[in-house]
Formats: C-alpha cells, structure tokens, sequence
C-alpha cells in the first residue's frame, strides 16, 4: 500500500541512535545511511527501506502531526514490550504502555511512543 514513510528531526544524529537502539526490537535495521543528504532509513533487513529519519528538505525545523501516527508491526507481543522499553531508555516518551488494545479487536497488542521529536509510534502485533 505504500512506498515508504518518512519522519522528520532536528538533531540527524541523536535521532539515528535513538532508532538504531529501538528498531532492531521490532527486527529492523538500519538499511541506508545518507548523511550527507541528511538521511537514515531503516526496514527490514537485506530489503528496500521503508521508514525514513531525515532533516526537512526546506531547512526549516521538523514538527510533529496532531493526530499522526506511525505503526510498525511487530513480529510478538514480547517485542513490542522491548520496544516500550528500549524507546523509554533512549529517552523517548510514553504515550500509552504495552497491553492488549480489545478496542480496536480481539488479538491487538501495543504500544505508544514519542521519539526525541515528538514524533508519534506504535509497536502493535494482531496474534495473541
């Protein structure tokens, strides 16, 4: 359904520890390192990459959706535990801690974030 999604930041280098500490949780790895262009990306591994860091592109500052979010499927409820956990260690935010979701159906599990810009993300999985 779509290519790839991309997130901005204001500090390139903080923001590729923050997910190179955070995504391996969830079976992602960096795949594309760009810095001279301003970019990292990142998906599963040995395949196109799929969520994108980067500075903008106008060279204004990055800001955060209301009401955007970004959800990264995770393999098992266990790692989306690890990756609260390790989001919350790299300093990111808690937006809603791991737990079953029966609002959205029977089987969904996760997790809301805030990275270091503010950017919203979701670990979730849909088996029990």
């Amino acid at each position: 359904m779509y290519s790839h999604i991309t997130l901005g930041t204001n500090d390139l280098d903080k923001a590729t520890e923050f997910y190179d500490a955070t995504l391996k949780t969830l079976g992602f790895a960096r795949t594309l390192t760009m810095l001279e262009h301003g970019l990292v990306a990142y998906g599963p591994p040995r395949q196109p990459a799929q969520l994108f860091i980067c500075l903008p592109y106008d060279g204004k500052a990055a800001t955060v959706g209301n009401g955007t979010h970004v959800a990264l499927l995770a393999p098992d409820r266990r790692s989306v535990d690890a990756f609260h956990a390790a989001v919350l260690a790299a300093g990111g935010a808690d937006e809603g801690a791991p737990g079953p979701r029966p609002d959205y159906h029977e089987h969904y599990y996760g997790a809301y974030v805030r990275d270091l810009d503010g950017n919203k993300l979701q670990a979730c999985c849909h088996t029990s």
